[in-house]
C-alpha cells in the first residue's frame, strides 16, 4: 500500500520455529535457557529514557523452581508514577509531530530486531519467568510480537489513508490526531505479546504511554522496552513504571490529563477502573478512551455429528496449553451423550500421557501456574469438586507447590450444567463437561448462550452443515472469537482480529485497524479555493 512518499512493507504472519529434536532452533534456545538461568539481572524502571529505581526490591523467580531467582525489580510507587506522567506529557508534543512514517518505522524495526536479535532471549525470558514451553513462548513472545508491530503498521497506512471525498473547488481532509493527554497500559502476565502491544499501539498512533506490566511478567517486559528503546524510540513515548496497583490508579484516574487506557486483565478489576474513570469524568480534559479485555468462561460445545479425535484434540489443546492460563482458554464443554464414551475414553487416553513440568524440559506439554495466589484458587475449586456429589473427578486432579506451582490437568465431569465450575473463570487448567440428551440440542445451546456473563470465545464441533449454522447463529452473542471445527484459542493477529463482549470487554479487537482507531482523535479540514463573496443564494432571486 502507498501512501505519499513512504510504501508501507506488506505485513506476512512470522514463520513460527518448530524446535524439534535435533533442530539449530532448539539448541540455540536450550542454551540461551541455560545463560539466563545462571545470571541473575536487576531490572529499573525506564522514565523519559532513564533508569529510576524505586524503594522496594522484589524478586523475579521461576513459576516452575520458585525458589530461583532470575533476578530483581526495583518497585516505585505514586511519585515515580506522577514522574512517569509528567514524562509522557512533555514528549507529546514532539512525538505527535513527527509523521506517521517516521513513528511506525522505529516500531518495524522493533519488529526485526524481534524477529532475529533478540528472538531466542525473549522466548527463553517467558518461558522462565511465566513458565511457557518452548512453543507457547514461540508462538507468542516470538511470533505475535512481531506480528503486530508489522501488522498495526500495516493498519495505520490504511486509516492515514482513508480521505473524504471533495467536490469542485473544495478540498477535505481527515488529520488523525493522537488523544490529548497520555494513555495507561496496564498489562497482563499471561502474554508477553500482549503486554507489548498495549503500549506499542497508542504510541504508533502518536500518543505517549505510561505502561504499568503485571509484577510477575516483569522479566520479559524489560527485554521489550530494551528493544523499543534500541529501535530508536524516543525518551518519553513509552514509560515502563512497577507500582502496586491501586497505589498507581489513585495518581493516573485523577489527573486531568488522562486520555485512555489500554487493558487486559480481570473482569473485577476492569470493572473498578470504569467506576474510577467514571467518578473522575467532571475532571478530565476530554472522555478517556476505555479499552480492555478482561476474562472469559470460554465453551466448547459437541454436536452428535463431530469428529471424536479432532473434539478430543480441540478440548486438550485449548484447555491445557499454557496450564489453562490464557482468557481464550476452553473452560466449558458440553458432549452429546451418544459422543461421551468415546470422548470420554479418548479424553482419558491423551492426557495420561501429558508430562508436567519445568520449561526447560521439552517434553513437558504442561507447566506450572503463574503464582501461589493463582495455585491456591485453582486447587480450591478441585477440592471442592472432590467432595461434590454432582461432579465426578475423570482425569487429573492432583496438585504439588513443593518446587513449582504444578497442578495437573483436570477434567470434571458434572450433572448440573449450572456448577461453579461451569460459570466462574478459574484461569487454570480445569476443564468442566456436561453431557446432555442428543435430542436437546437446541435446549443445550441456549444453555451454552445463557450460562455465563462472558463472551469472549467458543467452539463448535460438528460435521452436519446444518447444525454448525444453527449453532453459530444461537450463539452470536455468545463469543467474539467463534471457531469452528477447531479449539478455541489461538487467534492469529491478522487473520482472527481478537476480542469478547459482555463481561469479556469492550471488543475493540487487537491486531486489526479497529483496535488502532480508538488511540486517535479525527479533525476534519475544509478547505475552500473560491470562497463565496455574496450571502444571496439564487432562490431568492433579484
Amino acid at each position: 500500500m502507498s501512501t505519499g512518499f513512504f510504501k508501507v512493507p506488506q505485513p506476512t504472519n512470522e514463520p513460527i520455529y518448530s524446535y524439534a529434536v535435533g533442530s539449530s532452533e532448539r539448541q540455540l534456545l536450550q542454551d540461551t535457557l541455560h545463560t539466563l538461568r545462571n545470571k541473575q539481572v536487576e531490572v529499573s524502571m525506564r522514565i523519559h529514557g532513564k533508569s529510576v529505581q524505586g524503594s522496594k526490591k522484589v524478586a523475579m523467580t521461576c513459576p516452575h523452581d520458585h525458589q530461583h531467582i532470575l533476578g530483581y525489580y526495583y518497585e516505585g510507587g505514586k511519585k515515580e508514577i506522577a514522574e512517569a506522567i509528567d514524562s509522557a506529557l512533555s514528549a507529546r508534543a514532539a512525538w505527535a509531530a513527527l509523521t506517521w512514517q517516521e513513528r511506525v518505522s522505529i516500531f518495524l524495526k522493533a519488529a526485526d530486531l524481534s524477529a532475529n536479535k533478540y528472538r531466542m532471549e525473549l522466548n527463553a525470558r517467558t518461558m522462565l519467568g511465566q513458565s511457557k514451553n518452548a512453543y507457547q513462548a514461540e508462538i507468542d513472545s516470538a511470533c505475535e510480537w512481531v506480528d503486530f508491530l508489522r501488522f498495526n503498521a500495516h493498519y495505520a497506512a490504511q486509516i492515514y489513508a482513508d480521505q473524504p471525498i471533495s467536490s469542485p473547488g473544495v478540498w477535505n481532509r481527515l488529520e488523525y490526531r493522537p488523544l490529548e493527554g497520555f494513555v495507561y497500559a496496564l498489562t497482563p502476565f499471561n502474554f508477553t505479546a500482549i503486554a507489548g502491544n498495549l503500549p506499542a499501539a497508542p504510541a504508533m498512533m502518536g500518543n505517549t504511554v505510561v505502561w504499568k506490566p503485571a509484577p510477575q511478567q516483569i522479566y520479559s517486559a524489560a527485554l521489550l522496552m530494551q528493544i523499543l528503546e534500541e529501535a530508536g524510540l524516543p525518551a518519553g513515548v513509552i514509560n515502563l513504571v512497577f507500582a502496586d496497583g491501586p497505589e498507581a490508579g489513585e495518581v493516573v484516574f485523577k489527573h486531568r490529563d488522562f486520555a485512555g487506557i489500554h487493558f487486559t486483565g480481570s473482569t473485577k478489576v476492569f470493572q473498578t477502573i470504569w467506576q474510577n474513570i467514571g467518578n473522575n469524568i467532571a475532571n478530565y480534559k476530554s472522555y478517556p478512551r476505555i479499552v480492555g479485555e478482561t476474562g472469559g468462561k470460554d465453551f466448547v460445545v459437541a454436536h452428535a455429528s463431530a469428529d471424536v479425535k479432532a473434539l478430543v484434540t480441540g478440548l486438550i489443546r485449548g484447555a491445557f496449553e499454557y496450564q489453562g492460563q490464557k482468557c481464550s482458554a476452553a473452560s466449558r464443554a458440553y458432549v452429546p451423550a451418544s459422543l461421551w464414551p468415546a470422548v470420554k475414553s479418548q479424553l482419558q487416553a491423551d492426557l495420561a500421557k501429558i508430562k508436567v513440568g519445568g520449561t526447560e524440559d521439552f517434553g513437558n506439554f504442561v507447566n506450572a501456574v503463574i503464582d501461589q495466589k493463582a495455585f491456591d484458587k485453582i486447587t480450591s475449586y478441585i477440592e471442592e469438586a472432590k467432595h461434590s456429589k454432582e461432579v465426578e473427578v475423570i482425569a487429573g486432579g492432583g496438585f504439588d507447590a513443593s518446587k513449582g506451582y504444578f497442578v495437573e490437568p483436570t477434567v470434571l465431569l458434572t450433572t448440573n450444567p449450572h456448577y461453579r465450575t461451569m460459570e466462574e473463570e478459574i484461569f487454570g487448567p480445569v476443564l468442566t463437561v456436561y453431557v446432555y440428551p442428543d435430542q436437546d440440542w437446541a435446549a443445550t445451546l441456549h444453555l451454552v448462550d445463557q450460562t455465563s456473563a462472558y463472551a469472549l470465545t467458543g467452539a463448535i464441533f460438528s460435521q452436519d452443515t446444518y447444525a454448525l449454522s444453527e449453532a453459530a447463529k444461537a450463539l452470536e452473542n455468545a463469543a467474539g472469537n467463534l471457531y469452528l471445527n477447531d479449539k478455541c484459542t489461538g487467534a492469529v493477529v491478522g487473520q482472527q482480529p481478537f476480542g469478547g463482549a459482555r463481561a469479556s470487554g469492550t471488543n475493540d479487537k487487537a491486531g486489526s485497524y479497529l483496535n488502532l482507531l480508538r488511540w486517535v482523535s479525527p479533525r476534519t479540514v475544509k478547505e475552500v479555493f473560491s470562497s463565496p463573496t455574496d450571502f444571496k443564494y439564487p432562490f431568492l432571486g433579484g
